[in-house]
């Protein structure tokens, strides 16, 4: 058996993973590359064999870097079911689609303003192939074995396990009689406002395990305290609040995290605005699919309520409007498209604004240049000065930190053979190899991208 690592190896994005049984091609995760253009292009590229071979795909969530890239995979021939749990599944409807109608749209802004390098500028996937792809998805329950390829991979078998992080999100393990590969996906908090901790594995002969935050610990802050610092000051010099946030997951975290500061008397009772359509979407299915999470029905009924929900663009439009203090929560996280931008250009260049970035922003996003002080921003081809005041808040984050990784490695009770680092930037893939190794003794790599590996599985 075989792995190629066909994404998330020297970066933390784009996670794709190829498995050859020697009967059957399977892909655990299928997703975009974001950040820097040239891991954008990968995107672009020819995949390591043609797409229409594979077999089957098995998803650990629903976050584009790990979906993203279904519907190319769709409209170049693949046919086979794609394995997700049903939270995973439902979200992917949501982010596909948008995902989709995003792309379709700056391609047809680029080739109507003229900005684009390309004559004409083409989506990566139209909503036609999104569509497609998720008619291939196949729900499956966590903790339930499930088979592969119609028995063609010799007997393998996976299972999917809570691993916090997002609604449905899971880790994946393969069994091939006693032997087990394991792959972590995104770990999420053990104390996370919103999601319930990620479960542990007891074994793994072969280990692949996320590194985002390998490299470091999250910052010991109390973060609603800074978040209501930062609204309070901003809403008494009369400015806006915006919050660039990922629509699915730290949205809902953020409007939970405003809720309790409203109830508590800790910030002002300024208007709220959730400016993203797939945002709105999404946290309709923490209503139902509550068990996956921690809040209670009050708590959720209360996240739902404290904001105005804009889906259309003439309500996207009206927010931008107004001139009052408030705070507008939208779409994209990192600043990397979406109706976030249209925010960013007016808000920006006013010193009585305040941004705030909740969480991990990839090198090469327009996230990463603000928060590390740029002073412009290139948005749809101009550039815009950043006046506004900057905030990150790392406590948000939905991603184990170093610490959070080894405590869920030390809770594996017989160790594995090997291990693989990804989804990090090259420093803290590398900053959790040396010390998985020098913690444990445990045979540990970074592997590179494409790099094809053995397995004894």
């Amino acid at each position: 058996m075989k792995l190629t690592f066909a994404g998330a190896a020297d970066t933390v994005t784009g996670s794709r993973y190829l498995i050859d049984t020697g009967d059957a091609q399977i892909l655990v995760d299928c997703g975009l590359f974001q950040g820097f253009k040239k891991l954008r292009e990968r995107n672009w590229q020819p995949f390591p064999m043609p797409l229409r071979q594979i077999e089957e795909v098995v998803l650990t969530h629903a976050h584009l870097d790990h979906s993203g890239w279904l519907p190319v995979l769709a409209r170049s021939g693949f046919r086979g079911k794609v394995y997700a749990t049903r939270g995973t599944a439902e979200l992917c409807e949501i982010l596909l689609r948008d995902s989709a109608r995003l792309q379709e749209e700056e391609a047809e802004y680029a080739n109507r303003h003229g900005y684009t390098k390309h004559a004409p500028a083409e989506p990566i996937y139209t909503v036609r192939d999104a569509e497609l792809a998720l008619s291939l998805i196949e729900p499956v329950s966590f903790d339930e074995p499930f088979g592969l390829s119609g028995g063609l991979s010799g007997g393998l078998q996976a299972e999917l396990t809570p691993a916090g992080h997002l609604l449905g999100a899971a880790s994946v393990t393969f069994r091939k009689g006693k032997r087990t590969l394991v792959f972590s996906g995104d770990l999420g908090r053990s104390n996370d406002l919103l999601m319930r901790p990620p479960r542990t594995i007891p074994a793994a002969d072969t280990l692949v395990v996320e590194s985002t935050y390998g490299d470091r610990r999250h910052v010991d802050e109390d973060t609603e305290a800074i978040l209501a610092k930062a609204i309070v000051q901003t809403a008494a010099r009369g400015g806006t609040v915006l919050i660039p946030s990922f629509a699915v997951g730290r949205a809902q975290l953020l409007m939970h995290a405003i809720a309790r500061l409203k109830q508590r008397g800790e910030i002002p009772d300024i208007p709220v605005f959730l400016d993203s359509p797939m945002a709105i979407d999404a946290t309709k299915l923490y209503r139902r699919f509550r068990q996956y999470h921690r809040l209670s029905a009050e708590e959720t009924t209360a996240m739902f309520k404290v904001a105005q929900l804009a889906n259309t663009p003439e309500q996207s439009k009206a927010i931008a409007g107004l001139h009052m203090p408030s705070i507008i929560i939208s779409a994209s996280g990192m600043a990397t498209g979406g109706r976030v931008l249209h925010h960013l250009k007016r808000l920006a260049p006013d010193p009585a604004n305040h941004i705030v970035f909740a969480g991990f922003q990839a090198g090469g996003t327009r996230g990463a240049a603000i928060v590390g002080g740029a002073t412009e921003v290139k948005i749809h081809g101009e550039w815009y000065p950043v006046r506004a005041s900057v905030t990150q808040l790392e406590g948000f984050s939905a991603h184990a930190d170093a610490d959070e990784l080894i405590e869920w490695l030390a809770a594996i009770e017989r160790p594995p053979g090997q291990v693989w680092v990804t989804h990090g930037e090259p420093q803290a893939a590398d900053a959790l190899r040396q010390r998985i190794k020098e913690t444990f003794g445990w045979k540990v790599r970074v592997p590179e991208h494409l790099e094809t590996v053995d397995l004894a599985l």
